[in-house]
Formats: structure tokens, sequence, C-alpha cells
């Protein structure tokens, strides 16, 4: 067992208030979490995929009212919308009775339904947190080539072997496709979306081009947006939106878009072994996306990503806008030689960048330019986590 950093993320949320909301893609370790939060303080755990425990909730104040004092941990909360209006009404019950936090810890894992829902029920009383797969940080900076291949799910990166972890993920796959997206109500063809899933894959960290997505798949551009927008939901796919606040400058206004996990673009593209990765045309895709996702993971709550590019071609691979109003520029390679384009330079000035970064593969920090530093990884998480 890895010691988790979003668990006390949600303990410190849970002293301060009445509900918490875990959101994160199915196997990310979520319900782990809440159990282990569950033992240590009075609580209970419904899992709302069982019928039987669904059953408990036909009438829930007559159920809840019971709970009062204890911790309720409400698992794939989405599957009863309706629950919503009963939670709010608990709450503010509870609040005359004295217990203002600590009362509900709900986990999801479809985004903006649950958002959706909690947020016309819930306002002024519920935190939301994202829990991220494992992170560097979590498993020690020795495991970076193993993370980076097998992806953070944990049951994947803690298999027995890489054969094992691969096994894993074509299961995990071949079960959201047949099993958990129809159970949300899409009814997309599942050789349908995994063609989808793998021609993303392919292009891992590219501009969105849906016209050659939909020729590729015989379907509308629309259609397309569809498809993007459910993976996006699913907290399985990020579509980065590009910077847009340099008037007079002619920007891309394509998106970006990653597959969040790099064990599942691996798995999408039959990559088994770190060999493989590295003589594979996708390794440099697969190792932005792998870095931006550790990056956003450390980053403070409410940093807005982006990415800058512009048609005289300046180039900033992820620009992080920081609560405090802070510009950061970052660049990725998969490189050990510190160097970054004059484009780099380019966009870094455009956007009036307050820290420039190189995230590259050597092992030191080591000056670039003025005012421009190369760092490994596991140094520019620990930057962003500090702050």
């Amino acid at each position: 067992m890895y010691k988790r950093q979003t668990h006390h993320f949600v303990q410190s949320a849970l002293e301060s208030q009445a509900a918490v909301v875990l959101l994160g893609p199915r196997q990310v370790g979520k319900t782990t979490l809440a159990l282990d939060i569950a033992s240590e303080q009075p609580s209970v755990y419904l899992d709302l995929e069982r019928d039987a425990d669904r059953q408990i909730l036909t009438e829930p104040d007559l159920y809840l009212d019971e709970q009062a004092g204890k911790l309720v941990i409400l698992d794939e909360v989405q599957q009863m919308p309706g629950l919503f209006k009963s939670l709010r009404g608990q709450i503010d019950q509870r609040r005359r009775a004295g217990f203002r936090a600590g009362q509900f810890l709900l986990l999801g894992s479809a985004s903006n339904v649950l958002l959706q829902q909690s947020a016309e029920s819930l306002a002024g009383r519920v935190r939301y947190i994202e829990m991220p797969p494992l992170q560097l940080t979590e498993v020690g900076a020795d495991q970076l080539n193993a993370l980076w291949l097998r992806g953070g799910f944990p049951d994947s990166f803690m298999a027995s072997s890489d054969q094992a972890s691969m096994d894993w993920r074509l299961d995990f796959l071949r079960t959201y496709l047949e099993r958990d997206i129809p159970a949300l109500g899409p009814r997309i063809p599942a050789a349908t979306l995994r063609r989808f899933w793998t021609m993303l894959a392919h292009v891992q960290g590219g501009l969105l081009n849906a016209a050659a997505l939909a020729e590729g798949l015989g379907v509308s551009g629309q259609t397309i947006g569809r498809y993007l927008d459910l993976l996006v939901d699913l907290m399985l796919v990020r579509r980065l939106q590009p910077w847009h606040e340099n008037v007079g400058k002619r920007l891309v206004k394509s998106p970006k878009v990653y597959v969040r996990d790099s064990g599942v673009v691996h798995a999408l593209l039959s990559i088994g072994t770190i060999e493989g990765l590295l003589g594979h045309p996708v390794v440099g895709g697969s190792w932005e996306g792998f870095c931006i996702e550790a990056l956003l993971a450390a980053a403070p709550t409410g940093t807005e990503p982006f990415f800058y590019r512009t048609s005289a071609g300046a180039e900033l691979d992820l620009v992080l806008r920081l609560p405090g109003g802070d510009i950061w520029a970052v660049e990725i390679k998969r490189t050990t030689a510190p160097k970054v384009s004059r484009g780099f330079y380019v966009g870094a000035e455009d956007i009036k960048a307050s820290w420039k970064l190189l995230i590259y593969a050597g092992e030191h920090d080591v000056p670039v330019a003025e005012g421009v530093r190369a760092m490994p990884l596991e140094q520019g998480i620990g930057l962003l986590r500090a702050l």
C-alpha cells in the first residue's frame, strides 16, 4: 500500500466542510482511500452500485437521520442523482444540531454529471477534490520508468510483471467500454469507441483534428465532439486549451488532446516494455502527457493549465496560471540535453512568464540561460508542491 497524498487533502477538507466530493476514474483508489478514512472514525459505507445498498436509501431521510454524528460515505453516488436534494436537507438539519463538518464523503467516477447534480443542490456545502492515479512522489523517483510505462492505476503499477500489468490494463479498457460507459447511458458501440480512444493515443499531445478523426471513424465531426466530451467527463482524456490572451498574435485555437494515464496510452498502442516505448514514435508525446499530469497533480488548487502556440512558431508545451497570478512557462523534453528552442523564449516573452522551466530526462537542476532552469520531473513537482 502507498500512502496517497489525496488522503491528507480529504481529511483536511472534512474538518472544515460538511461534504466532500472525491472525483476520479474507476480503479484509481477512491474506495480504498475512503475505507481507510472510515477506519479512523465512526462511519458507514454504502456502495450505490449494489442493489442492496441502493435499497437502504429508498427512503433516504429515514436512514440518514439514524446516522447523525457519523461520516456517511456514498460510493458511485452518481448512480442515485435524486439523492442530492436529501443530502442538502440532511446537512442543514445536522448543522442546526451542531454537526457542522465531516458529514458526507461522496465518491464519483463521472465528473461533469456529478458536479452539476451536486452544485445545484449542495452549493456552499461541498468541496471538490480530484484524485489522480499514483504519483511519482508517492512511489519514489527510482520508480519513474515503471510508473511511466505502467501508468498510475494502483493494480497496474503494482502488478507482478510488465505482462501482468498490461493484462490488467486491457481488462480495464474492456470493462470501461463494455460495462461502465453503457451504464452511464451513451449507446456507443464498444469497438467504435475503442478505435477512437486508440486514435487519440496515436496522436498523444497533438492538436485536435476533429475532421481527420471523423473521416477515420466514418462519423460526423459532431459525433467526434460527443465521444471526446464523454472521455473528458470520465477523466480519462484531457483537453488542454490554448492560451488566448495575446492581442495581435495569430494563435492556434484548437485544443491539444492527451489520454491522461500513460499506462492506458501504452495499452492502447500495445507497448508492453520500456524498450518498446523508447523506440516507439509516440515516446515524445507519451512523456509530455505523463509530465503534464504529474505537474498538474502537484499544482495548487485553482491553477489553470494551457499551452501556447502561434503561427509564427512560438510554442510552450504547458502554461500554468497560478492562483496568485504568476505565470509559468514549461517546456517538456525526453532528452538529457538541457536546451530549449527559440520558440520557447519567444512564447515565454509573449505571455510575460514569471518562471521558465525545462522538464527533461537528466538528473540535475542546471541553468540553461538567464531566467531559465532545466530540472528533472521530480524537482519540478517539488517546486509546485511547495507553493
